[in-house]
């Protein structure tokens, strides 16, 4: 990412908002009460494959409607179903600042639920947009601690959906001499870096 991108993602307490809308999953406090979690075991395990079977079958059928080519491909992480789609000219299943996307993951959660009847915390991934953004946040978490480390002060970041604040946050957690919260609420919820006093 480029000094640009990175700037481009921080503001003082007086700039407007700069960046994404809300999303599925939680912040790194909220994540961990997910339903989901509670359960544990071969009984979990089982719930996230069949999970991503279901999520598989409905988005075979959404490429087939749309007419777009991608292979579906199914994992589970961080006791969480993980589906992504592959393939080549997908962007606009991915959309602006992957807002598509996100609708997208969305509607794949309420088909799995309306399936298993219990709430899912699937992640969907598309043409590998996530892990991209995974690592963009990942180094402005980095050049953000860095700042808060030189100057002493405060850097709060532009607004972010819950994933991307999840990332920034597990990234914070392993720098020392920073920490991190989020503020606000959605869409405008961002993460505040602060030296760790």
């Amino acid at each position: 990412m480029s000094n640009t991108d990175t700037d481009s993602a921080v503001e003082d307490e007086t700039t407007a908002p700069l960046e994404d809308s809300a999303d599925d999953s939680a912040d790194s406090v909220d994540d961990s009460a997910d339903d989901s979690a509670a359960a544990g075991g071969e009984d979990s395990h089982s719930l996230l494959i069949e999970e991503g079977d279901i999520a598989a079958d409905y988005l075979e059928r959404f490429l087939d409607i749309v007419d777009y080519d991608g292979d579906i491909d199914l994992d589970v992480e961080n006791d969480r179903a993980v589906v992504a789609i592959i393939g080549s000219s997908l962007q606009a299943l991915v959309g602006t600042r992957g807002e598509t996307l996100d609708a997208l993951q969305e509607l794949t959660r309420l088909a799995v639920a309306q399936k298993t009847g219990t709430r899912s915390r699937l992640m969907l991934d598309v043409s590998g947009h996530r892990q991209a953004r995974r690592s963009e946040l990942s180094g402005l978490a980095a050049d953000t601690a860095t700042r808060v480390l030189e100057s002493g002060e405060s850097q709060r970041l532009a607004p972010m959906n819950p994933f991307e604040r999840k990332v920034v946050h597990d990234a914070i957690t392993s720098i020392e001499g920073v920490r991190s919260e989020s503020e606000g609420e959605e869409p405008n919820r961002r993460v505040v870096v602060s030296p760790d006093r």
